[in-house]
């Protein structure tokens, strides 16, 4: 999984001028440099380890993980057989909703980053969603909806937080950590998502910034005034101080310091992980879905110039702003996904990943048994953190076989799910859809998932949709691509699915997973 990946010496072209688009994920750290057609010329991969150090709690150690982007830059670069000077732009896609905060005078940070699947701010997610306080809030923002007719405040009207919202950890991290809250009370504290602190590091302090994207997924942004929130942070009493401005998609953000590489390596794109698919797998109209499926399941659809808020659990996004351009999302995700896969992997139900699909299609069906993939909660529609993951239906007969073929169909059902709130709640005619990220290679969820939908659902040659995507936008900022039609001219589908089987056909399994689902809702205690 992690070392470089190189392309026949015959096949470089050591002159041209090359973009590095780097994704730092939940579980794997990937970059790719690509020349002007789009082909990847060299690769490297490093895996991501999370920590647990409580129940519920997922972290992740930020010089470790500084010393493997380093390393996947350098080696990606050795890879492609070029020099670094010939990197016309460094562009950053990074996991959403992780975050770090650390000392402005010194650098040094004074907690881990803890992750956006982190659970820590359970019991005060749920006393604030109950309190007299968001009560008032949603009752206020009713009545002005109905004095104004303002989508703004209809999407207050129905807001609640969420633990994979920055907003509520950050505030938990305030209340619980008193290093913290000194640093606040001097002014000497800096808060940031991977993003950040990535672009803080590679400069060395000289820039402190992020984009439209990633500062929507925080819980702390307004989308429709496309700025910091007042009302959130004053209810969370955060100060606006800590945050940082917030540019565009695609520009330039700074360069590296040259004590790194020996080349001042310009940084011209910061995007969060799942708005670069989306531009990366080309969905630049209005109606356009991406599902990706990885660590977890997000899908999105482009909403056009204008947020659009949800009652079952899509959230508006600001897909990317290049210039007075501004691409809006609602996306609705499923935190476990990849997740559920590796989990069976360390059990030893399979050896390799490539197994599953045949062992799936080795059966007709999985005979009753069910599998929850709710390891850090379920999220849209139901958005219940205390829930567990579970296994039903077991019997004698059962196998592993029976086992893995359940846990795939979890993750059908659950694109499903999210499909059918879409449909109903966003009310936008879905033009295409795409799929990407690591599960996307088994074909047995990806037909299974095109049944279920009754959609065409096109898989791309490339999977690494976060890393092109922030090539792409890199390489727009500098003029290595023209615009966006160039890069849909280079886009390569390797398959699409097509539904085979009506949905009827699954309903029964539908039903029966969606009752093991209820079964295991408010397993856990808040706390």
């Amino acid at each position: 999984m992690s070392g470089p990946r190189g392309v026949p010496e015959q096949e470089r072209s050591p002159y041209a001028g090359f973009v590095l688009g780097l994704d730092v994920g939940s579980s794997v750290i990937r970059g790719h440099v690509y020349d002007r057609a789009g082909r990847v010329r060299g690769s490297s991969a490093q895996k991501v380890e999370s920590l647990r150090p409580q129940a519920g709690w997922v972290e992740i150690d930020p010089a470790a993980l500084w010393v493997q982007f380093v390393a996947v830059i350098k080696e990606s670069v050795k890879a492609a057989g070029i020099d670094m000077k010939q990197l016309v732009g460094l562009g950053i896609s990074t996991q959403r909703a992780t975050f770090l905060t650390w000392d402005k005078t010194t650098g040094s940070h004074f907690h881990n980053f803890i992750g956006w699947q982190d659970l820590r701010a359970a019991e005060l997610v749920k006393a604030w969603n109950s309190s007299v306080t968001m009560k008032l809030l949603h009752s206020s923002c009713r009545l002005l909806h109905l004095l104004t007719r303002s989508k703004r405040f209809l999407a207050a009207s129905s807001f609640s937080f969420t633990t994979q919202h920055v907003s509520m950890r950050l505030a938990w991290v305030l209340q619980n950590l008193a290093e913290v809250q000194k640093a606040v009370e001097e002014e000497n504290c800096c808060f940031g998502t991977v993003d950040t602190w990535l672009l803080y590091k590679l400069t060395k302090g000289s820039e402190f910034a992020t984009d439209f994207s990633n500062a929507s997924t925080t819980g702390l942004f307004d989308p429709y005034e496309m700025c910091w929130s007042g009302l959130i942070t004053s209810l969370l009493s955060i100060p606006l101080s800590l945050l940082p401005p917030v540019r565009d998609t695609s520009c330039r953000f700074g360069t590296v310091d040259e004590e790194l590489f020996g080349v001042p390596v310009p940084i011209t794109a910061l995007v969060a992980d799942q708005q670069a698919a989306m531009f990366g797998e080309c969905c630049f109209q209005m109606g356009d879905v991406k599902l990706t499926m990885g660590t977890g399941t997000f899908l999105d659809i482009n909403t056009g110039s204008r947020p659009q808020q949800s009652l079952g659990g899509f959230y508006p996004l600001i897909g990317w702003k290049i210039g007075p351009e501004v691409v809006c999302l609602a996306e609705g995700n499923a935190g476990d996904t990849g997740t559920a896969i590796t989990w069976a992997q360390r059990l030893d139900l399979f050896t390799d990943a490539a197994e599953t699909e045949t062992m799936a299609t080795s059966l007709e069906d999985s005979e009753g048994v069910y599998f929850v993939p709710s390891f850090n909660g379920l999220q849209a529609p139901l958005n219940d953190p205390c829930a567990c993951a579970s296994f039903m239906g077991l019997k004698p007969s059962t196998s592993k076989v029976h086992l893995v073929r359940a846990i795939l169909e979890s993750i059908a059902f659950r694109n499903k799910q999210l499909f059918e709130v879409m449909q109903k709640e966003i009310r936008i005619p879905v033009t295409k859809i795409r799929a990407d990220g690591g599960v996307c290679k088994n074909s047995f969820v990806m037909q299974m998932t095109s049944d279920l939908l009754s959609e065409d659902i096109e898989r791309p040659t490339h999977l690494d949709m976060s890393c092109l995507g922030a090539a792409s936008l890199a390489g727009l900022a500098v003029g290595f691509w023209a615009d966006k039609e160039e890069l849909r001219a280079l886009r390569r589908s390797d398959v699409v699915f097509r539904p085979r089987r009506q949905r009827q056909h699954y309903a029964a399994s539908m039903e029966g997973w969606a009752r093991a689902v209820r079964r295991s809702m408010n397993w856990y205690s808040a706390s």
